[in-house]
């Protein structure tokens, strides 16, 4: 029962590891002038490729919820909203920042995802309650630190540089736009969370709506990589590290699918947020050692302020769900009470010895 508790865990930190590995072969292939829109085009067909046999045998035999114009065209913009624009974003600003950035600014998702949520009554804010202000603060961190780790550039560490040239990133600098294009992968992440609780209550089954998400977004993603690189060398593969990332993000893809899925099941989504941070720590480590990206200690301090942030929105969310199962405690046990006083009253109701019992086989 110990190592049964454990798993969750160590499935967890493995897929940040996955997320990692994902973040550091990316990085490496578009340092190599690999198109950041043809990378993630052939990480949606090797992720469609891996989970689309997991799908159709899961649903053989069965009469799951089958598929209509409605349902199309709902999973047709959850792919361009969460896959085709998110990926691109992401990758484009992976590109121009770096690999510390893009795993920091993630943490971004949680707070973007309640400010979406406020704005469209999906969530309420009661200035009287600690919840309300844990999950407000913990936006206004997120947001400060993604200010400060996208225009304060500061000392740079590991390089014992005291006295830096400059405070800021300059217009020279592409770390401003490649963090620019990380906030709207993270906005376009959020908005997509938001629809996908609609779509997925007509369309529940989560395995194959996320391989058509993957084969939908590979379309889209080519017809966008068309009309912007029109040339046919833009699709080559010209090394194997460039081959190599290609597919191992559609693996940790895949792994990171599965893995959550599992532990959403046992441990809930809360569970799962928590480790994100992990992802930001290992790719720091390993893009200063092996990428030799420069980390500064307006990044470093951007970066904590976001991961900060991102625990006390958790934290506030964690002490929703627990008022709403408390609540849904006090409603089954009063309801349960309900029905146990009328069933009293209709005892008292009628004699002990009913003039037609045997008519009712007692």
């Amino acid at each position: 029962m110990g190592f049964e508790n454990y798993k969750p865990i160590i499935v967890m930190v493995l897929c940040q590891c996955a997320y990692a590995g994902l973040i550091l072969s990316g990085r490496v292939a578009l340092l190599e002038d690999f198109s950041s829109r043809v990378f993630v085009v052939y990480r949606q067909i090797v992720a469609f490729l891996l989970i689309a046999p997991f799908a159709y045998f899961s649903r053989r035999g069965t009469t799951g919820c089958g598929m209509n114009w409605k349902s199309f065209w709902s999973i047709f913009l959850l792919s361009l909203i969460g896959v085709t624009i998110n990926q691109n974003m992401y990758f484009e600003g992976l590109y121009l920042a770096s690999s510390t950035a893009a795993s920091a600014l993630v943490n971004l998702v949680p707070a973007i995802t309640f400010v979406i949520a406020y704005c469209l009554g999906m969530e309420k804010v009661d200035l009287g309650n600690v919840r309300s202000w844990a999950k407000i603060m913990g936006t206004v961190f997120c947001v400060s630190g993604a200010v400060v780790m996208a225009t304060v550039k500061g000392p740079k560490l590991l390089g014992m540089e005291l006295l830096p040239n400059k405070l800021f990133f300059g217009e020279q600098d592409t770390w401003f736009i490649g963090c620019l294009f990380l906030l709207a992968s993270a906005c376009s992440w959020s908005l997509w969370l938001i629809l996908q609780v609609h779509v997925t209550s007509y369309y529940p089954d989560h395995l194959s709506l996320t391989t058509w998400m993957c084969l939908i977004a590979a379309v889209q993603s080519a017809i966008l990589t068309l009309i912007i690189e029109p040339g046919l060398n833009t699709w080559k593969l010209t090394s194997h590290v460039q081959l190599v990332s290609c597919f191992v993000a559609g693996v940790a893809s895949v792994v990171t699918i599965f893995g959550q899925a599992w532990c959403i099941q046992r441990r809930g989504a809360l569970f799962c947020a928590m480790f994100n941070p992990l992802c930001t720590l290992i790719v720091a480590i390993f893009a200063c050692i092996f990428t030799h990206d420069d980390l500064y200690t307006g990044s470093l301090t951007g970066g904590l302020a976001v991961i900060i942030g991102l625990y006390t929105v958790l934290w506030g969310k964690a002490k929703d769900h627990e008022e709403i199962k408390i609540k849904r405690g006090d409603a089954q046990q009063q309801n349960t009470t309900n029905a146990e006083n009328v069933s009293a009253i209709v005892d008292l109701e009628h004699p002990l010895l009913s003039e037609n019992c045997g008519d009712h086989g007692i």
